[in-house]
């Protein structure tokens, strides 16, 4: 489909590239919004096509009300011998840079010259986890927030310190492939001990499926943004001593110790609200907005 630029859904690609084949996006701006605050960035789990992601009814709705752009991608390998290994996440070798030159030419067409530079907010599932992850580690200065979402493959350990200090929310599924979840849980303890502002968030039922991830994370994203968003879009930095402790163990959260705590790491909660999202989903209750 190629749309108009008056038209609030928008296809675009870039061509192949060093380390992708395929790279595919589409836009929608909720018609209501004269200009967006920020791009919810959506990618799919291995050489997925996640373009239709766009016309998601909860997406959409979710980007009517905080006035967001979607942005869903579809990127792909070239064919190689270890296909389980998705070299396009390694975007500092392209595919980043793919995303940001898309992003130029849909505000160009669509007529919202913000979205080129708007704050990003990055939903991945798996593969498309690993990418936000990757993204966030490469351009921590266009990124609001980000979730990794079970995943598998990354290529970077310990985040530059930039990175360390965008808020991120790192879901993992209790019966979810072991070598994921200790890749997902060695991650977020090597960077929580670097002072990272992240949570680990285990759904305890889930094997390797968004399953509650996502109701989490637009709550999430909510807060943080309001937290980030400045005048003119500019992104704040967030307050570390403003947020609140998550003891994984205990399935419990609470202010921030002046000292001492736990031995082990701990979550980074940035509200309230988010933190009780985040212990209902340890704690296999209903979450509430």
């Amino acid at each position: 489909m190629v749309a108009r630029a008056q038209t609030s859904v928008i296809d675009d690609s870039i061509p192949a590239g060093a380390n992708f084949d395929k790279a595919q996006f589409r836009l929608w701006i909720p018609p209501s919004a004269a200009k967006v605050r920020a791009v919810l960035v959506l990618v799919p789990g291995s050489n997925g096509d996640g373009r239709a992601m766009a016309e998601d009814s909860v997406w959409r709705a979710f980007a009517t009300k905080n006035r967001l752009a979607l942005v869903a991608c579809r990127f792909t390998d070239k064919p190689h011998d270890q296909g389980f290994i998705e070299e396009y996440v390694d975007v500092a070798r392209g595919s980043g840079q793919a995303l940001f030159d898309v992003l130029a030419r849909l505000a160009a067409r669509s007529e919202h010259a913000e979205v080129a530079s708007a704050p990003l907010l990055l939903w991945g599932m798996s593969a498309g986890g690993q990418f936000n992850y990757e993204l966030t580690a490469w351009r921590p200065d266009r990124v609001a927030a980000f979730v990794v979402n079970k995943g598998g493959i990354y290529y970077t350990a310990l985040t530059p310190r930039a990175a360390r200090n965008v808020p991120g929310m790192l879901f993992i599924g209790g019966k979810d492939l072991e070598q994921r979840v200790q890749t997902i849980t060695g991650l977020f303890a090597v960077n929580r001990r670097g002072g990272a502002l992240w949570a680990l968030a285990e759904e305890p039922g889930a094997a390797h499926v968004v399953g509650k991830s996502r109701d989490v994370a637009m709550i999430f994203y909510e807060d943080v943004l309001a937290a980030r968003l400045g005048d003119g879009g500019a992104l704040r930095p967030m307050q570390a001593g403003a947020g609140l402790m998550g003891d994984n163990k205990q399935k419990a959260f609470a202010p921030l110790p002046d000292s001492g705590g736990p031995t082990y790491p701990t979550s980074w909660l940035p509200t309230e609200r988010v933190a009780r999202a985040w212990r209902a989903m340890l704690t296999e209750q209903p979450i509430k907005p």
